[in-house]
């Protein structure tokens, strides 16, 4: 196998890891936002704040790896 056969099997392959493991994450970030808001209600705003930079981050990395496997795909 060539370079290029490896790269058109291994990028869509680390996409779609990626897409699901940013999946998880924001699934998990966002069930321990409720269940704190829920035992805390009186600090919603501090929890909503936060959770909403942590999901910020988890589709940062995301975008960042479609943007390197778009720029790798180029190489094809």
């Amino acid at each position: 196998m060539d370079t290029k056969s490896i790269l058109a099997l291994a990028l869509p392959l680390a996409l779609a890891i990626a897409a699901l493991s940013s999946a998880f994450a924001l699934g998990k970030v966002v069930a321990s936002a409720m269940d704190a808001t829920g035992r805390q209600p009186e600090a919603a705003m501090k929890i909503l704040i936060n959770m909403t930079i942590g999901c910020a981050f988890i589709e940062a990395i995301t975008i960042y790896l479609l943007v390197f496997g778009f720029t790798l795909s180029g190489k094809l």
